[in-house]
């Protein structure tokens, strides 16, 4: 096996240890927000017209389509702990106009309908734009594109490839850059080459957008409640019963919207795993500091390896450096002490002066983590229970700042029983297989992981059972 650059050419242990010094386990994009009361949480008895579980993005933009198509309706939020504050203000602000984390895997999956998914994920990040802006969110949204680089020799084929068939194509907005052109964009000695999709990528404040959702859904007359998990959905005759610590609501229809935590429906149990990713910010760059790596564009990166690293300018010129390790715990838990994990940021931090030496001696603010919830799919999948009542959205597998928005929609029409072009799609109407139980799940993904570690070791190469993954329609590259 081969060694990858980033084993090739390591920083000094002292870069790395100065650069961690001090550094908060903390999120930025939350830190950075200001400061606010708790809103109220739900008590006694209540009733709605829709209940929405979860104030993330998906229950964000739903409850806000609700009120748009019905202004009139009684909509209410409930929220087991603030706006936001999971995958919806962790992640890294990358808005990618795929419905199908990516045209590979949709293609792998719903090859008749690739083509109008990539139009409807184009759309929807368009309109998602507009929103942002009719409703005043000031949520650093920069519609930058993003860069695809190459690190490995082996990489640059793939990026022909990918160029070639966005030609075919007639895909507008998509340039193959030669390494010359690529550091002329970020100048990193690492880099060999890169596809620049100028069209398909905003970059957004992920906290910022949260807050100005929800301030937005409550200036159209949405109710919303936090500290108020839910732990029970019970039949109420013809109603839903809606049941938290101190209180109950009841509503017609219920969207759940609870992303990689437990779902409240026993066929979802198996539907999703949490895998964790970790990120490091880091402190403003200077004017000098920013002249040695260009990025001018402000593109987000992403780099081609199965275990890829992605990373971003933010408003006020940090870097956020996130991916890479990829970890599952067992038994599916979701828990905080997962989220310090010294190795990660560690290496995540080597990682970085590997890409940039230049900004040798820079510090690291921030560093948190987050759990993704990861279908087999690898993209949100969708359905209806309790007779057609409540609706639900799920898998997103770190790819869902846009896609969650189009998820609200879809939701809303399957409780309506609308036949739409969105419900009619093969992607929305079937369902993907559950994983396995422990320890079956455990040994299954660890092993997976393992295996793309050894492809990006060997050329991209993948084993036997990588290739068995793909046969089965499971398999995944980045």
């Amino acid at each position: 096996m081969g060694t990858t650059v980033f084993e090739r050419t390591p920083p000094a242990p002292r870069v790395i240890a100065h650069a961690l010094a001090g550094t908060r386990q903390s999120v930025f994009w939350l830190d950075d927000l200001p400061a606010s009361r708790p809103r109220a949480s739900l008590t006694g008895e209540a009733t709605a017209d829709l209940v929405v579980i979860g104030a993330g993005y998906t229950g964000l933009w739903t409850a806000l389509a609700a009120k748009r198509r019905d202004p009139s309706a009684r909509v209410v939020i409930l929220e087991g702990k603030r706006v936001g504050w999971a995958a919806s203000g962790r992640n890294g602000g990358f808005c990618e106009a795929s419905l199908t984390h990516g045209r590979d895997n949709g293609l792998a999956r719903w090859p008749d309908e690739i083509d109008r998914l990539d139009e409807m994920g184009l759309a929807n990040l368009d309109a998602m734009g507009d929103d942002i802006a009719r409703l005043k969110i000031d949520a650093d949204w920069e519609r930058t594109g993003s860069l695809g680089v190459a690190i490995e020799p082996h990489q640059l084929e793939w990026l022909d490839e990918w160029a070639e068939d966005a030609a075919s194509r007639g895909e507008e907005g998509v340039v193959r850059l030669d390494e010359q052109q690529t550091r002329a964009e970020v100048n990193s000695p690492t880099y060999l080459g890169a596809v620049w999709e100028k069209r398909s990528t905003a970059m957004v404040h992920p906290g910022k957008l949260a807050a100005g959702l929800a301030h937005a859904a409550e200036e159209a007359g949405v109710e919303i409640f936090e500290e108020s998990p839910v732990h029970a959905l019970d039949d109420d005759g013809d109603r839903l019963k809606v049941v938290t610590l101190r209180g109950r609501i009841t509503a017609p229809r219920v969207v759940l919207a609870t992303n990689v935590f437990p779902s409240l429906l026993r066929r979802n149990r198996l539907m999703t795993v949490p895998v964790y990713d970790y990120v490091l910010m880091t402190e403003p760059l200077s004017d000098a500091q920013l002249a040695e790596i260009g990025w001018s564009s402000r593109q987000g990166l992403s780099d081609l390896a199965n275990q890829f690293h992605y990373y971003r300018l933010s408003r006020d010129n940090r870097i956020l450096f996130g991916g890479y390790d990829a970890v599952y715990h067992y038994g599916r838990q979701v828990r905080q002490r997962y989220e310090d994990r010294p190795a990660s940021f560690e290496r995540l931090a080597s990682h970085f002066f590997t890409t940039f030496p230049q900004l040798e001696g820079l510090r690291f603010t921030h560093k948190w983590a987050g759990a993704i919830d990861t279908s087999t799919q690898f993209s949100a999948f969708y359905g209806t229970a309790r007779r057609g009542r409540v609706a639900y959205a799920a898998g997103f597998t770190g790819l869902g700042v846009a896609a969650t928005r189009f998820a609200g929609d879809v939701m809303l029409d399957l409780l309506e029983g609308e036949a739409t072009e969105r419900t009619e799609l093969e992607m929305v109407r079937k369902r993907p297989l559950p994983f396995p139980p422990e320890p079956v799940a455990a040994v299954g993904i660890n092993m997976t992981r393992w295996s793309l570690d050894r492809a990006d070791h060997d050329r991209g190469r993948r084993n036997i059972l990588l290739k068995t993954l793909d046969a089965l329609g499971l398999g995944f590259d980045s």
